[in-house]
């Protein structure tokens, strides 16, 4: 393996996470195919392991009606045939408001929250290829307001 191929991999493997975020393919085993079983997450509404940390995930995106994640110079540094690797990359995150938090935010408040912000991330090769086993995401800033639940 080189060191190029590998980040081509774990490019291809953050948009691919991102695009099944969005789309929201949450079938049985879905996140098997970008994280390692006890992956870490760290977010803003807490941190969260395993099986906590894909529920974590899916209800995040379950506030939303929809959400579109933008994701830009992903940098990976491995070494060549090594099986850990780290990267981060930029993000754009758009959210728009389900009902509930539509109703409570009022009629003219913006339909939309938005976030620019940084993920760093730790990687494990696995037999199944590269996998997400640590994920923080660090907001950079943000405009409207968050959906109900969610500090302001």
């Amino acid at each position: 393996m080189t060191a190029q191929r590998d980040h081509a991999e774990i490019g291809l493997l953050v948009d691919r996470f991102f695009r099944t975020l969005d789309e929201r393919t949450f079938t049985e085993g879905w996140a098997d195919d970008y994280l390692t079983g006890g992956a870490g997450m760290e977010t803003p509404l807490g941190t969260f392991h395993g099986a906590e940390a894909v529920r974590a995930t899916e209800e995040a995106l379950g506030r939303y009606d929809r959400t579109q994640h933008l994701v830009s110079g992903v940098v990976v540094d491995t070494d060549t045939g090594a099986d850990r690797a780290t990267a981060s990359w930029n993000a754009l995150m758009t959210h728009v408001h389900g009902d509930a938090t539509r109703r409570e935010h009022g009629a003219d408040a913006d339909p939309l929250f938005t976030v620019g912000g940084r993920f760093e991330a730790e990687l494990r090769r696995t037999s199944g290829g590269w996998r997400l086993s640590h994920v923080t995401v660090r907001p950079i800033w943000t405009r409207g307001r968050p959906p109900v639940g969610v500090g302001s």
